[in-house]
């Protein structure tokens, strides 16, 4: 693909933006009992709060649509840093274990302090901050590979699964719901549990698009980014931290959410290319839109019957994992 000037790839974003205001849209509109885009306008008009199609539009489908936008924005974007600062086109929160590091730390304080307000998204931040921490730690340690990487991310990620299993058999009745959490799903969110969480996720965004031109610099190698001046070790902190707020709060009311982390930044790149000020937000949209596609896309495939959004994105991710796998031996990381 021809690399396209900035004013193209502003272009590219201003595409995406609509696709995702019209996937938020189809959100809205979708689930078991369909509502048309005028059915809400009038009873947002009239203000009718007693009306049926009032309150699935404030209690059901207004939480569930922000709740997709976040969590898509959140793990795109995350996927996008991680896969900068490692260089590692394999790397995202969920193969890495970033995931399954904040989904045990909130499930845990769910489990040890119920009822703290916030308290899932902070300790699923500090689980994602120290899960990619020490795999980073012991990945260097045994020789930093893209490989390596991705093994050591795996085998954390099955220890801290295996945490995860062990809590909600110890303590069934404070994980209520865990199901969904596992398989990462946007049934039942409420507006109050997405406000800590939103307010993680700003930090993050803003945090990754001041570090954006430093992550092109690190892109192009540590020497090269050091002999330009760089703080390397800070510059990569910093990304993790923001990688961290962003995957850990999306983790804490989506639950172990899977892939797009890996799929979004790979499609976003092919749209903008690999500079990071186009990269990170198109990645945003793009997330957006992905997320909130396959959540519709759940709830009317077998209705009545709802398909948990996890499931539906790891029957997508799972192949292009694969694929990925078999590239790597034929090609660069990043075309």
């Amino acid at each position: 693909m021809p690399a396209r000037s900035a004013k193209g790839k502003l272009t590219v974003l201003a595409v995406l933006a609509v696709a995702a205001v019209v996937a938020a849209a189809i959100s809205l509109c979708s689930g078991s009992q369909a509502l048309s885009l005028g059915q809400l306008w009038q009873v947002l008009r009239t203000g009718d709060t007693g009306s049926t199609t009032w309150r699935i539009f404030v209690y059901v489908r207004l939480p569930r649509t922000l709740a997709c936008m976040l969590a898509g924005l959140a793990l795109a974007v995350a996927g996008a840093l991680i896969q900068g600062v490692l260089n590692n086109a394999m790397a995202s929160p969920n193969v890495i274990g970033v995931n399954s590091g904040a989904g045990f730390f909130a499930i845990a304080a769910a489990t040890l302090l119920p009822g703290v307000p916030g308290i899932m998204a902070a300790a699923a931040f500090l689980g994602a901050l120290l899960t990619t921490l020490f795999i980073y730690g012991l990945a260097a340690k045994a020789g930093l590979s893209r490989v390596t990487l991705v093994l050591a991310g795996i085998a954390v990620s099955g220890i801290l699964s295996a945490g995860i299993d062990t809590i909600t058999l110890l303590y069934p009745d404070q994980v209520v719901g865990a199901t969904g959490f596992m398989t990462g799903s946007f049934s039942g969110v409420a507006l109050s549990s997405l406000w800590p969480a939103a307010a993680y996720i700003g930090v993050g965004f803003v945090l990754a698009m001041f570090l954006a031109a430093d992550l092109d610099l690190l892109q192009l190698g540590e020497e090269t980014a050091s002999s330009l001046g760089m703080r390397v070790g800070l510059v990569r902190f910093l990304c993790i931290l923001a990688s961290s707020l962003l995957a850990g709060a999306a983790v804490s009311f989506a639950g172990l959410l899977g892939f797009v982390g890996l799929l979004v930044p790979h499609a976003a790149r092919r749209l903008v290319g690999g500079e990071n000020r186009f990269l990170l937000p198109a990645s945003a949209l793009l997330g957006m839109a992905f997320v909130l596609a396959c959540d519709s896309l759940g709830r009317v495939l077998f209705a009545p019957f709802e398909l948990p959004v996890g499931i539906l994105m790891s029957f997508l991710g799972g192949p292009f994992f694969l694929f990925l796998l078999l590239r790597q031996k034929r090609s660069r990381v990043y075309d």
